[in-house]
């Protein structure tokens, strides 16, 4: 096992820069998930550490070496594709110890460290199937199985799950998991979903355009994300952001309300920030107006989504524990949580400390 750190790490394509200046140090056994929407380079650094990618300036280190001119099969590091690239015509047992053959490894070792990987992804059954023979998730376990075998210092993971329906990515989000506890390996994982990240990583890089915006542990990124970016991609509902000004007494002026600013005491413009989950319903005249556009009962929360003040383009969302009785049309009033709310700069959107 070894750390993972990017210092200053660049990518060009031609005269266009597509990675900029990147800083990520990623701990002995660690799991990372570089998250971020589509185009921001989160795939792009991972082919870098994994040697697919050329570093066009900066330095990758995997341990306390840096690799910038090893190739892919020096740096001892594992990958597991979004499309599974499995060789169809193997069963799963040579696809998974496909490499260690062409190390020329003793076939009892081969067979051993096959064998091992198979009992714990459950595999042992399917051993001498094709990849036509299984499902999408018994696919993506033989390609992680095929990692395993090697016993790397670094796992890459590059949206191992989106080729997966909802209900088996959840659970292979877990078995994930499950597998990074039991091999304390370190592991970079890419993804665009957030709530992957949230639920799978030690550590979370957020990127945007080629930087990274925030890095930190998931609910540290939740609870104090850094500027409106973060605070409107972590985090499922997303946050809800509404125009205010700061009253200078603790309190914002949000369209004709007057909502709770802890701390802050100027009288800056600011984008006023509240999670779904921590707005409430009032007592009528007190708090935000609002009136009802959908109702969404899921069992466990309602989901409120309604316009403030009458203007639709001013939309919230509500996630609410209690059944309710709200349906489209009505006038709810919303109070939120004092304690949870952010603040940011109306003109930078970074955040108001």
């Amino acid at each position: 096992m070894a750390s993972v750190t990017l210092s200053q790490v660049v990518k060009r394509y031609g005269t266009t820069e597509v990675v900029h200046g990147v800083d990520i140090a990623i701990d002995d056994g660690e799991f990372c998930v570089l998250v971020g929407p589509s185009g921001c380079g989160k795939s792009t650094l991972l082919r870098m550490v994994a040697g697919l990618e050329e570093i066009s300036g900066g330095t990758v280190s995997i341990g306390d070496r840096a690799v910038n001119d090893l190739p892919p099969k020096e740096r001892d590091v594992a990958m597991v594709f979004q499309s599974y690239a499995l060789y169809p015509h193997m069963t799963v047992r040579e696809n998974m110890g496909f490499s260690l053959m062409l190390a020329k490894r003793p076939k009892s070792d081969i067979d051993e460290r096959v064998n091992q990987a198979a009992e714990i992804l459950g595999l042992t059954p399917y051993l001498d199937r094709l990849p036509k023979q299984l499902s999408g998730g018994q696919r993506q376990r033989v390609a992680m199985g095929r990692a395993i075998v090697r016993k790397p210092q670094v796992f890459l993971f590059d949206e191992p799950l989106s080729n997966l329906d909802a209900k088996l990515r959840v659970q292979m989000r877990t078995e994930i998991k499950a597998l990074h506890q039991r091999l304390k390996v370190t592991s970079i994982y890419v993804t665009h979903d957030q709530i992957e990240a949230m639920t799978m990583a030690d550590k979370i890089v957020v990127l945007k355009d080629g930087r990274v915006e925030q890095i930190g542990a998931p609910l540290a990124l939740y609870d104090r994300p850094c500027n409106l970016f973060v605070a409107g991609f972590i985090g499922s509902p997303a946050m809800n952001f509404l125009k205010g000004t700061l009253n200078g007494d603790g309190t914002a002026t949000v369209g004709s309300a007057r909502l709770p600013a802890p701390g802050h005491r100027g009288t800056d413009d600011v984008t006023y920030g509240i999670r779904p989950e921590h707005l409430s319903l009032g007592t009528a005249g007190e708090g935000l107006k609002a009136v009802v556009d959908v109702v969404e009962p899921t069992g466990a929360d309602t989901m409120i989504v309604a316009h403030v003040d009458g203007d639709h383009r001013h939309e919230v969302q509500i996630v609410l524990r209690d059944r309710v009785t709200a349906k489209s049309g009505d006038t709810v009033w919303l109070n939120p949580d004092a304690e949870r709310v952010h603040l940011f700069d109306a003109a930078s959107g970074a955040r108001l400390g």
